[in-house]
């Protein structure tokens, strides 16, 4: 078999992490299989690297941040070739470049263009274990590209992908998919399986367990994956086109406490004003989330929309710069906010299931700011310091820690 792994930053923390995963590795590569392997950068050395570019230069351009931050998977790859020829087997260490994983020129969130397997086959050929770095490419100018907070997910389902690898495995510090984040909420539970769809919705919604992106290439390209823990034997979660095994109403419940809201009040109610709005955003490379547009009143309307909290102020400055093209009254914002989700593939062709969430917040005398619904997600936006006491009164009344 040919098999892709991938170890987050906390598998490969220190000196025994690595070695822990040397080993396991090496176990693998004894029962015949073709090894490839992707890793994050130690620990918090992303964190760290971002602080030491902050002491030269809080503004720095983001080529050369991601030129700093690459370095931190090339430690991450050397040292564990070195752990498991350590160990007496044979492994060598690749970055994006020696294996030409392009990418577009996004600097900081740029995303895989193409990558080539003839130098990555020439080395399982040597019968090599392969040690790549997750997180980077290069663009067409032969400038290194970082691919966003948790892409090392997404090399690694890219890689499987390109080489049709038999089994991609995520390696984290939990032993699968929670039904919500267990240090939110105490009695989430490990699920089996989980569809593709409600994957990539959970992702998306805040859920740190895989990056939404790699979970659209799982799908796209139909690898098969699985969510496990580096530290114990568990089995771990499937992530497939459909889940059987579980058959729930909601399989999950997210936070995502990294999200702010904007609100453009007093705009003049006509045709063209959204559009004006959102597509000025997009050219900004600004995603835009959650969107509540009031009733007209008096030739006037409100638009209030959520981002990431790291585009708050990129956001603002954008329409702030654009005041007389929008004739706005006032231009808010508030950062003490959170996003709240539930997610489920049976909740398509099941009526009341949004009532029995609006009820889990009421009954918790929780205010709802914005709603969003797409087929199988609901999310509202709450205060802060109201978004863990709402996680737990939603998943228990979905009775999500029961056992089906």
């Amino acid at each position: 078999m040919l098999i892709v792994k991938k170890f987050g930053g906390t598998s490969v923390a220190n000196a025994e992490r690595i070695l822990n995963v040397a080993n396991r590795l090496v176990e693998s590569y004894k029962e015949g299989n073709k090894i490839v392997v992707v890793l994050s950068a130690q620990g918090d050395t992303t964190d760290d690297l971002i602080k030491k570019a902050n002491e030269i230069n809080s503004n720095a351009s983001k080529r050369e941040m991601d030129m700093l931050l690459s370095t931190g998977e090339q430690q991450s790859v050397a040292l564990m070739a070195m752990a498991i020829q350590k160990l007496g087997y044979p492994a060598v260490s690749l970055n994006a470049f020696q294996c030409d994983i392009y990418s577009n020129s996004t600097y900081g969130n740029a995303r895989i263009k193409s990558i080539s397997t003839e130098r990555i086959s020439e080395e399982l050929d040597k019968n090599n274990i392969v040690i790549i770095t997750g997180f980077q490419g290069i663009n067409r100018g032969g400038n290194v590209t970082t691919l966003g907070r948790g892409g090392s997910d997404t090399s690694a389902v890219a890689l499987a992908a390109i080489l049709n690898a038999d089994l991609c495995e995520i390696y984290t510090d939990v032993d699968g998919v929670y039904t919500s984040d267990p240090r939110i909420v105490k009695k989430a539970r490990k699920l089996s399986e989980i569809s593709y769809d409600e994957m990539l919705e959970l992702a998306s919604l805040g859920a740190k367990v895989l990056h939404n992106r790699s979970v659209e290439l799982a799908k796209k390209y139909n690898v098969n994956l699985v969510v496990r823990s580096s530290l114990t034997r568990e089995e771990g979660t499937i992530v497939k086109e459909e889940s059987t095994v579980e058959k729930m109403l909601v399989n999950g419940v997210a936070v995502d406490k990294d999200i702010s809201r904007i609100a453009l009040v007093g705009l003049k109610d006509q045709p063209g004003i959204a559009f004006n709005v959102f597509s000025l955003l997009a050219k900004n490379k600004i995603s835009v989330d959650i969107i509540l547009q009031s009733i007209g009143r008096e030739d006037k309307k409100d638009i209030s929309f959520t981002v990431s909290t790291a585009d708050l102020n990129p956001a603002l400055e954008v329409i702030e710069k654009n005041k007389n093209r929008f004739n706005y009254e006032k231009l808010l914002h508030d950062d003490k906010v959170a996003k709240v989700s539930i997610v489920g593939a049976g909740m398509a062709t099941n009526s009341g299931v949004a009532s029995t969430m609006f009820e889990a917040l009421y009954d918790e005398n929780i205010n709802i700011k914005m709603i969003s619904t797409s087929e199988i997600k609901i999310s509202v936006l709450v205060t802060e310091k109201d978004a863990e006491r709402a996680a737990n009164a939603i998943h228990e009344k979905f009775r999500l820690d029961e056992i089906k």
